[in-house]
């Protein structure tokens, strides 16, 4: 665990966050500023700032969790399809500073853009996380 990191805080259980899924080396969550409803986050337990820090191996085991999070999310929320995001360093906009995909839901009736992002509140968030977790 790395202080100030806020994805280490939640693996420590000093922050909340509405956990989708768990296994020994990985967490996923729904992201507090969603671009769309059931925005995601897949996190690798152990602290890599950026993916070239971390071993190839370990990068494919973080990528073999992926499918399962998102057809829950996409189950759960109806959505017709989904994009991944994963940033590495500030130039890339990465905000937090620990290895993380994005798993963002897209609807067909909504378009291609990006929406922009909304704060969601805690109660949307735990009845939203406990429908997705239901599908895996």
């Amino acid at each position: 665990m790395v202080v100030n990191c806020i994805f280490c805080d939640i693996l420590s259980g000093k922050r909340n966050a509405h956990i989708l899924y768990e296994d020994d080396d990985h967490i996923a969550f729904l992201d507090r500023y969603p671009i769309d409803i059931g925005h995601s986050l897949v996190v690798p337990k152990e602290h890599h700032e950026k993916i070239t820090d971390m071993n190839p191996n370990n990068v494919g085991e973080l990528f073999s969790v992926i499918p399962k999070v998102a057809s829950a999310i996409l189950s759960a929320t109806g959505a017709d399809a989904f994009s991944l995001g994963q940033n590495n360093g500030r130039a890339a906009k990465q905000i937090i500073p620990h290895v993380h995909v994005h798993i963002i839901p897209r609807y067909n009736h909504k378009g291609t853009i990006w929406t922009k992002r909304a704060i969601s509140n805690d109660g949307e968030l735990s009845t939203l996380a406990e429908k997705i977790r239901k599908f895996i």
